[in-house]
Formats: structure tokens, C-alpha cells, sequence
């Protein structure tokens, strides 16, 4: 009866040490979330300071992108007709001649200087 006394002490000792444990290592995540949070409050509290200047235009800004999403798909469609009629395309290939000159084969105004007519 004695080992079966001293065994249930032990494993109730085992279960109380890992309990604390647990609460040890819980407790000190715990805080360093805390921290973590008091931070982000900090910085929440810069953002609404921020975002005080502009709370007197919002509601002009909303009315104004209203205006815009409501012009959008008249622009899409305007940007689509003008996209169609200028897409490249590219010429097919084909062999191109050798180049000439824009006004024809030269003749000389030398021989017309000194009377010389090749004919």
C-alpha cells in the first residue's frame, strides 16, 4: 500500500510541476503579446491623430469617387474603341525590292555646259 501512496505522490507532483510549467511559459507569451498590443494602441492612436485632419473633407472626397466609379465604364469603353483602332500589325513578309532613289536616275549638267548632248 505504501508504493501505491508513493506513486500517486509522484505523479501528482509530476502533474502539479508540469502545470506550472505550462502557466510559466503561458504567462510569458501572454506578456509579450501585451507588449505587442500596447504598441499597435500607440500606434492606432498616431493614425486616428492622422486621420482628424481629413475627417472634414470626407465626405466631399466620397462624393467625388463616386463620380469617378460612376465614369468609369463610359472610359473603359471609350479606351477599348480607341485600343481596336490602334493595335499593331505587323506588315507579312514578304521580299522588298532594292531601294531607288526618290526622283529617278540622275543625269549630269556638265555635258549640257560644255555642249555635249550623249544621245
Amino acid at each position: 500500500m505504501t508504493a501505491l501512496v508513493t506513486l500517486s505522490v509522484i505523479a501528482i507532483t509530476l502533474l502539479i510541476a508540469g502545470l506550472a510549467f505550462f502557466l510559466f511559459v503561458l504567462g510569458s507569451q501572454l506578456g509579450r503579446v501585451a507588449t505587442l498590443l500596447e504598441e499597435c494602441a500607440e500606434l492606432v492612436w498616431k493614425i486616428k491623430a492622422d486621420t482628424e485632419a481629413i475627417e472634414p473633407g470626407l465626405e466631399h472626397i466620397n462624393q467625388t469617387g463616386g463620380v469617378v466609379a460612376g465614369a468609369l465604364p463610359l472610359l473603359y469603353g471609350f479606351a477599348e474603341g480607341i485600343v481596336t483602332g490602334a493595335t499593331y500589325e505587323p506588315e507579312p513578309e514578304h521580299e522588298r525590292p532594292p531601294a531607288l532613289p526618290a526622283m529617278g536616275s540622275r543625269r549630269s549638267r556638265l555635258h549640257d555646259g560644255v555642249g555635249y548632248h550623249p544621245e
